[in-house]
């Protein structure tokens, strides 16, 4: 499928050099290597820590042992090819890599911009993947349900966080997919919050987002809790953040743009005075990375696609006070969208 997308951008073999791009593309999982894509076939270069995990983990791919420098090995090897136009994915090297591969080439390789070859594919999900998603976003949905027990006055955030990941690989997960978010009272106004030793006390906001890893792919689910009575302002923030989720997934469809998805959201919470504490976009893509394509946000003109996995996370975030998310994966079918994650979306009180 990729050596095929070559043919129009008239590239002779594709670089890649991110490790979830090897993985998708040939199974392998090592840390460190580049593969070269061709319509020939594909060669991944390693070192010696990862020989034996290449030949073991890949099929009909050439695997050659890294000697000295990466990049002036695989600008060695494309000038053996023969190969001059050579296609990056952009952000996948440095301009130093690049300097140094093509100084190896002997100057012959040219740089060709391939932007969304491999993530392009990536974005896709077919049923086996879909399957893997399905599971990884029910695990991280059944943790994020049995970390509401451990949220009592006293409790510190790193101590919640802890508990969350450990949790995890209990159920059987390879690991978090991102640095889980536990944000007691004012910090829950922080969207990307890092668990401290903050204690939580009463009538609190809490923001618990967290994800997991399993059988390779990634899962991201956020609920938002309230320890206590809410007050009616934060149940009334609470409501338009309910209502611009349930508006965006109402939108989520085969053929709208992801910035129409991210104005459902946004529209909501605008007819409630609350857009203005709204800071970030609707969502994101899903799969191997916790973060990829498509990105759903105001403006974006990519149109969803069968296969597409992505996260709906509207949030309204009050400085001085604090912040709900409510956050769920949604995968887009042909005539219908899939809520993955699990669990109620009704403001809870502890």
């Amino acid at each position: 499928m990729l050596s095929r997308l070559l043919e129009e951008p008239r590239i002779d073999a594709l670089v890649v050099g991110r490790p979830a791009d090897w993985y998708y593309l040939t199974g392998f999982t090592g840390e460190s290597g580049l593969l070269l894509v061709s319509r020939a076939g594909s060669t991944l270069i390693t070192d010696g820590r990862f020989m034996v995990q290449a030949k073991e983990e890949t099929r009909g791919v050439r695997i050659l042992l890294q000697k000295g420098n990466l990049f002036q090995c695989a600008g060695e090897y494309l000038k053996g090819c023969g190969f001059g136009r050579v296609g990056f994915e952009p952000g996948q090297m440095t301009v130093a890599g690049w300097f140094e591969l093509r100084r190896a080439s002997g100057g012959r390789c040219k740089a060709i911009r391939a932007a969304g070859l491999v993530s392009g594919l990536r974005a896709r999900k077919d049923a086996g993947e879909l399957a893997q998603m399905r599971k990884a976003a029910h695990l991280a949905s059944a943790v994020v349900q049995s970390a509401f027990k451990l949220l009592k006055p006293g409790v510190r955030e790193l101590e919640v966080a802890s508990e969350i990941e450990y949790a995890m690989r209990q159920r059987g997960a390879s690991g978090p997919a991102f640095e889980t978010i536990v944000a007691f009272g004012r910090r829950s106004a922080l969207p990307h919050a890092r668990p401290t030793a903050k204690r939580l006390r009463k009538n609190e906001l809490v923001v618990l987002d967290l994800g997991v890893i399993l059988g390779h792919y990634c899962s991201d689910i956020t609920r938002t809790v309230f320890v206590g009575k809410a007050p009616e302002r934060v149940r009334r923030w609470y409501r338009g953040v309910q209502e611009a989720q349930a508006a965006a997934i109402v939108a989520a469809r085969v053929g709208v743009t992801c910035g129409e998805v991210d104005e459902a959201a946004r529209g909501v919470l605008a007819g409630q005075g609350l857009e203005r504490f709204f800071v970030h976009g609707t969502g994101h893509g899903l799969g191997l990375e916790v973060h990829e394509e498509p990105r759903v946000a105001k403006g974006q003109k990519h149109r969803l696609q069968a296969g597409n996995v992505i996260t709906i996370e509207p949030g309204v975030y009050v400085e001085g006070v604090g912040g709900i998310r409510i956050e769920d994966d949604v995968a887009i079918h042909g005539k219908q969208t899939e809520v993955l994650t699990r669990g109620s979306r009704e403001l809870i009180e502890l």
